[in-house]
This record gives structure tokens, C-alpha cells and sequence, in this order.
């Protein structure tokens, strides 16, 4: 498990527009990097969605939001333009970042145990070293909570 203090394990996957996006591009911004379970599910569109309104607050205190999941490209530009996300969601098909980020794992859901994203959230400061890491968020107030920690 990642811990505060870690180096943030860099990575480059495909956003909702085609483009590839490396962590270490954000290099010298905080970064809040969330990964969430699936495109248009309830829980994570309040997620989604809370973040894209508080998005000019983050941006305002020079943070980048990022949203991370299994989904494919095509999926999260569906997603983005349908509630008008303004921030980057990258796809994640292989699971391989997910991994890196210790977030797939086996979970409990209607009483079977499955694989699947545990929501996670983590703050990467301007050096690219981990100074948050919050695990088992909750959607609706998970962007209120983030924006609280940027100093």
C-alpha cells in the first residue's frame, strides 16, 4: 500500500479525448488523483460530478483533478460530455495503474466476494510525492473533502 510520503508511482494512460497523459506531466501542481469503479454508475457520477462543480476551486488553488478506472477511452468521453466533466479521466483497461495504486481489490458486493475498485483518493504534491491517501471515500463528498485539504 502507498503510503504519505512515497514517491507517486508515475504512470501514462489514455484520456477521454485520445490523448496520452503521464502523471509526471503535472509535475510542479498538486494532484488529486481518484479512482472510481465505473462510468454513469450512481456513485460515481456524484463523484464525477461534485468534482467537475468544484472544479474552477481546484484549479484556483493549482491542483489538477484526475479521475481514474477500468473504463475505456470511449467510455469516459461519453461520460465527460454527458455531465460536462472538465477535468482528465483516463482509461485503465489493462487494470495496470489500478494495481500500482494497490485500489483493485477483492470486495464484498451482494454478498459475493468479487474484484473490483476499492474508491480511493490520493494527494500528490507539487514534487510528486504522496501527502494523502484516503481510502474508502465517499462519492457525494469526496471533492468537499479534497478541496479542504489543498492548503
Amino acid at each position: 500500500m502507498l503510503k504519505i510520503g512515497d514517491q507517486a508511482p508515475d504512470f501514462t494512460l489514455e484520456d477521454q479525448n485520445g490523448k496520452m497523459v503521464s502523471l509526471s506531466d503535472f509535475e510542479g501542481k498538486k494532484v488529486i488523483l481518484y479512482f472510481y469503479s465505473k462510468d454513469n454508475t450512481s456513485g460515481c457520477t456524484k463523484q464525477a460530478c461534485a468534482f467537475g462543480e468544484l472544479y474552477p476551486q481546484f484549479q484556483e488553488k493549482g491542483a489538477v483533478v484526475i479521475g481514474v478506472s477500468k473504463d475505456t477511452a470511449a467510455s469516459h468521453k461519453k461520460f465527460a460530455d454527458k455531465y460536462g466533466l472538465p477535468f482528465i479521466l483516463l482509461a485503465d483497461p489493462e487494470k495496470r495503474v489500478l494495481e500500482l495504486y494497490d485500489v483493485w481489490k477483492e470486495k464484498m458486493m451482494y454478498g459475493k466476494k468479487v474484484m473490483g475498485v476499492v474508491r480511493t483518493t490520493y494527494l500528490i504534491d507539487e514534487a510528486g510525492m504522496i501527502a494523502g491517501v484516503f481510502g474508502k471515500v465517499k462519492a457525494a463528498e469526496n471533492a468537499d473533502q479534497m478541496l479542504k485539504e489543498l492548503k
